[in-house]
């Protein structure tokens, strides 16, 4: 799947028990088909964790992370195989719970997503109004995971080779297009185990997993309580199947497809089709709204200026940095949350209109030099950083095609259906067909009943980047599981968000273990489920770019403000 450009921006019958969880057995029977090695590299890895623990202390600067924020480090092996040889750092951020000491109920570990996104500012949320009541109760902690940022950093590309724009993205590309495709994606991977060398092959999903019960034995709990979104949702349901027993909560939040046969290709064509349907909505939104933004009274219409817009920008790029690609991505961006939408409609407008300043400043390249560094360029002083790690993770994680004439057939009919996305996505992760380096056997992700404690799932039905039907398999494959659904939606990352209904059960559940009941028998299988919904929260308010100013509303929303992070991720 496509990585994120966005990163930070919810029950009523009781099923678990309040305030603390017990302690955990003194050791935990690994999953069936965990290897043994790394099954006891692990084991001696946490226990080393709980002997060090983690000192915290003042951030470094380059974090840009305020007091009372605190850093510090833990270690975790590269090889799970060899916990004895080299370890590598991970940067961890912690702000410790506001309120009585009688209270507090652990640590809460987040991570938004990607791969190759940080959670570092996870800590701010605790000044967020949705999240308070979380974080009297919760230190918040957030942290580098391997390969991000200063968290032994993975890098694939010299930062003097990366494509500044403009760039071309051809919905119906040529022969010559692809070609020269297939070729720089050849170049990524040879580039990713050049730069990284042999450690390469250790940046995976089971790994990523492994460390988090690392990180849970150095921050002293009996049993983690963990928040992921997005992709975070992939490795902590491969935690739950690994280390059930080390479970006190979770929540997944957007969760991918964990099914093996789905990672990662599959769910990469099932992504490009969820997101034609998510580019109808704004395109419908859009129309609704033709009297502020000018770009057609019809969906169709809004379409059609699109197009025109990008055929513009691919023969002449905007402000000479914004071509078809820039413009493309900064329209992805705004899929994943409709926030994002009053800002691109009335860039695209006032494009029409004959200025491109707008656009120019929502869809150019930023690079260290031109402005305020974006998140996945903080995280690191190679800006390559995010999509290098994403890579890894996906490339390493399970097998792939290694003929482009695959990817090819299969990607060409799904475009005649879905033509906003699939090409893009192709050529994000083409360079998995030509690793090098060893691919993992993806878990199977399960867990029978009374042996996980109740989870919470946190869906929006129209998510494109995570489609809805990724949430329901994560649902049926943890015992016990519940889904709550926000209908007719389509923001991706949904806890912490705009929905009073979702945070609702998000809070109720972090707070006392509550999920919703079970439902009648037959729903699902003839086994009774846990289920409950929540109405959408409200479409976003037309506003134009003049309106924008004049109220001193941001003409975007860059991903660097916390209320734009939270529930963002793959």
């Amino acid at each position: 799947m496509k990585s994120v450009a966005l990163l930070l921006s919810a029950l009523v019958t009781p099923t678990a028990l309040l305030g603390p969880a017990p302690a955990a057995p003194a050791a935990v029977a690994p999953a069936a088909d965990a290897p043994p090695a790394e099954s006891r590299g692990v084991a001696a890895a946490a226990r080393t964790a709980a002997a060090e623990g983690i000192r915290f202390g003042p951030c470094p600067a380059v974090e840009r992370l305020p007091a009372p924020v605190e850093c510090g480090t833990v270690r975790v092996p590269l090889d799970y195989a060899r916990p004895e040889g080299t370890r590598i750092p991970l940067t961890v951020s912690r702000v410790r719970a506001s309120g009585p000491a009688a209270g507090r109920q652990g640590a809460l570990v987040h991570n938004p997503g990607g791969p190759g996104a940080s959670s570092t500012w996870f800590p701010l949320a605790a000044e967020l109004p949705a999240w308070r009541r979380i974080a009297a109760a919760y230190d918040l902690v957030g942290y580098a995971p391997r390969g991000v940022g200063r968290s032994a950093p993975v890098s694939c590309q010299d930062p003097a080779d990366r494509a500044k724009g403009p760039t071309l993205a051809p919905t119906v590309p040529s022969e010559v297009f692809k070609q020269e495709r297939v070729a720089r994606a050849r170049t990524y991977a040879q580039g990713c185990a050049r730069r990284t060398g042999p450690a390469l092959r250790h940046y995976h999903s089971l790994n990523n997993a492994r460390d988090l019960e690392v990180l849970r034995a150095a921050l002293g709990e009996r049993r983690l309580t963990y928040m992921g979104a997005s992709y975070g949702t992939y490795f902590g349901a491969l935690y739950a199947t690994l280390f059930p027993h080390r479970v006190r909560r979770m929540v997944f939040d957007a969760p991918v497809n964990p099914a093996p046969r789905q990672i990662w290709y599959v769910n990469n064509l099932d992504q490009s089709l969820a997101f034609e349907r998510r580019w109808a909505d704004f395109r419908t939104w859009a129309a609704k709204h033709d009297k502020v933004y000018g770009l057609g009274a019809t969906p169709g219409e809004v379409g059609e200026n699109y197009e025109k817009v990008r055929a513009e920008l691919a023969a002449a790029p905007a402000g000479g940095r914004v071509g078809s690609g820039q413009l493309h991505a900064a329209m992805l961006q705004a899929l994943y949350d409709d926030r994002f939408w009053p800002a691109r409609a009335g860039a695209l407008g006032a494009y029409l209109k004959g200025d491109p300043k707008p656009l120019v400043a929502q869809a150019a390249p930023v690079t260290p030099a031109s402005g305020p560094a974006r998140d996945q360029q903080a995280e690191s002083t190679d800006p390559g950083n995010g999509q290098a790690v994403y890579t890894a993770v996906e490339c390493n994680d399970a097998p792939w095609p290694e003929d482009f004439a695959l990817w090819d057939r299969d990607n060409t009919r799904l475009a005649k259906l879905a033509p906003f996305e699939t090409w893009d996505n192709v050529w994000a992760n083409l360079p998995c067909a030509y690793w090098k380096a060893p691919r993992q056997k993806p878990l199977d992700v399960r867990t029978g009943p009374g042996v996980l404690p109740p989870v919470l799932i946190l869906a929006a039905e129209r998510d494109a980047a995570a489609p809805y039907e990724g949430a329901r398999e994560l649902q049926r494959r943890l015992s016990g599981a519940a889904l709550v659904t926000e209908r007719d939606a389509g923001t991706h990352g949904i806890g912490g968000g705009a929905n009073a209904c979702v945070n609702g059960y998000l809070e109720r559940y972090l707070l006392t273990g509550a999920v919703p009941p079970a439902g009648k028998a037959g729903e699902e299988g003839g086994t009774p489920v846990r289920r409950a919904s929540c109405a959408p929260h409200p479409e976003p308010d037309p506003v134009s770019l003049e309106r924008r100013a004049e109220l001193r509303l941001p003409s975007d929303l860059p991903g660097r403000g916390i209320t734009a992070r939270l529930g963002a991720g793959r």
